[in-house]
């Protein structure tokens, strides 16, 4: 079993930056591919970044691509996305997942363990 608490998630005008932080429990922790996912109020969970278990593999929504960068420390159990320039389209509850097979893929069927969420508001 593995818990995921995330961290970081406020309100911030268009233009400027947060950091989420996402801390794992599990002692294998550098085994789990890592997502971040997000869900805006009426609209379906949906894939925001990933990072496979080495670091070595990024991917991005086409929506984020450029603004938001994701790593890991896995001597410290924690994934990060770092957002910049946001916008109000950013406004979601931000999840972060955990996928056994290390890979860090785009669909949400893949990971098998999920945070509670942090909510990030982005206004005009």
């Amino acid at each position: 079993q593995v818990q995921l608490v995330e961290f970081g998630g406020g309100l911030v005008q268009a233009g400027g930056s947060l950091r989420l932080s996402c801390t794992a429990s599990a002692r294998t922790f550098s085994r789990y591919g890592l997502g971040w996912f997000r869900q805006a109020p009426g609209k379906e969970r949906e894939f925001v970044s990933a990072i496979n278990w080495s670091g070595r593999s990024t991917n991005y929504a086409d929506s984020v691509k450029g603004r938001f960068i994701i790593s890991r420390d896995n001597g410290k159990n924690t994934v990060y996305l770092q957002m910049n320039s946001l916008k109000p389209e950013d406004t979601a509850i931000y999840y972060c997942a955990a996928d056994g097979n290390g890979l860090g893929g785009r669909r949400i069927n893949e990971y098998e363990y999920w945070g509670q969420g942090t909510q990030v508001t982005v206004s005009l």
